[in-house]
């Protein structure tokens, strides 16, 4: 009889999961709120039930006896993952890790503690006096507890302060928000795998935003043109102390980090997770040739992963459509370049509403390149780089 895995998820990014378990010999118990997404459609067994619901996933898995519980990319989904794990007495990181890594002011603290290079943030609840509080402008203001770019806004005039913090309690769970010190810098991802406390490096992710005032994400690029030996040297340094600082011992993990025109680090925040947007389920693969999905399947199966590549590693990037001009770009790519496209998501209607957020953008495409150049190349096609 194959051994069963339950997934927590069923969006187009946790589908890579699902077919992933599926092809190494699990079968995949899925759940997730139903929405008509691919993954009710590829799973073995899918269950309407939201992902917030753990207590009722927890209760039927104790009937279906995975041997693992996991989930990609999602911040909510690994509060539950942990949850079920724990309950089944499956490996995973506990709760107490689990909501500090999910929490932005639990994970501030932790940071602080730690002594790490963490922006400087203060917690704003209903109560606060907005007028009390030590702040240097510019600041961001973001959500406690959500992930994906809901609820960020960049703020220049303390006058525009209460309508951001206002933005970001609307999608806050717990209706808390921070406001922190803009680091100055250009951005990156890391992504790591960890087994017994042990934390493996895989790959640095260079990132795309719309920019102020709502930095959502317009791609991802891997490995990173802008990146020396020195600054990845003191990266890898630095994240292994913010998974402990976190208590993270298993699975993967995703930090956001800026590094200044000096190379100094500040780090952004961490999740207990894989990168969503393509960037662990696709990108780590193709640019390192490791199976990033399959580490991740490994560990919470408690099988220790194994790093060695499995393909030929290249220049990756991930393009999402925001507009009629980046589906004209994809076209374009498309009749030039064909080779290069990786994979090509469904695309909603172009409708013209505003992209607030990573939910909201209306598909993406996957490149890849055999050296930077010519995936400079590319991306200046795309619209990423002028």
């Amino acid at each position: 009889m194959k051994p069963a895995i339950a997934i927590i998820g069923a969006n187009d990014f946790q589908n890579q999961l699902i077919l992933r378990a599926k092809a190494m010999g699990y079968v995949t118990h899925v759940f997730a709120w139903q929405c008509g997404d691919v993954g009710e459609r590829t799973a073995d067994y899918f269950y309407p039930v939201s992902i917030v619901e753990k207590e009722r996933i927890l209760e039927i898995c104790r009937g279906v006896r995975p041997v693992g519980v996991c989930s990609i990319a999602s911040d909510l989904a690994a509060i539950t993952v942990n949850y079920v794990a724990e309950g089944l007495g499956l490996v995973g990181n506990g709760m107490e890790s689990a909501m500090t890594a999910t929490n932005k002011h639990l994970m501030r603290l932790a940071f602080e503690r730690a002594g790490l290079p963490s922006c400087r943030s203060i917690l704003v609840e209903e109560d606060t006096d907005l007028a009390a509080l030590p702040l240097s402008y510019p600041v961001i203001v973001k959500p406690t507890d959500r992930s994906g770019s809901r609820g960020i806004r960049k703020v220049e005039d303390p006058k525009e302060l209460p309508e951001a913090i206002a933005f970001a309690r609307e999608p806050s769970f717990e209706k808390k928000v921070l406001v922190e010190e803009f680091a100055e810098g250009r951005e990156y991802s890391v992504e790591y795998l960890s087994w017994e406390g042990e934390h493996r490096f895989l790959a640095v992710t260079e990132k795309f935003t719309t920019g102020a005032p709502l930095f959502v994400e317009t791609g991802h690029l891997q490995p990173p043109k802008h990146m020396d030996d020195g600054t990845l040297a003191k990266i890898k340094t630095l994240v292994p102390r913010v998974l402990d600082s976190l208590g993270v011992r298993y699975g993967a993990s995703h930090t956001e980090l800026k590094v200044d025109d000096k190379g100094d680090i500040r780090l952004i925040e961490c999740g207990a997770r894989m990168g969503g947007d393509c960037i662990g389920s696709d990108l780590v693969q193709l640019s390192t040739g490791v199976d990033f999905v399959q580490g991740v399947i490994d560990v919470c199966c408690g099988v220790k992963p194994v790093f060695e590549p499995t393909g030929e590693p290249c220049v990756a990037a991930v393009r999402f459509i925001f507009s009629e001009k980046d589906l004209a770009a994809l076209e374009a790519i498309r009749r030039e370049s064909p080779e290069s496209l990786y994979r090509v998501s469904d695309i909603l209607p172009i409708d013209g509403h505003e992209i607030c957020d990573s939910s909201t953008r209306y598909g993406y495409y996957i490149l890849t390149a055999k050296t930077q150049d010519e995936m400079q190349a590319l991306l200046r096609k795309s619209g990423i780089l002028e």
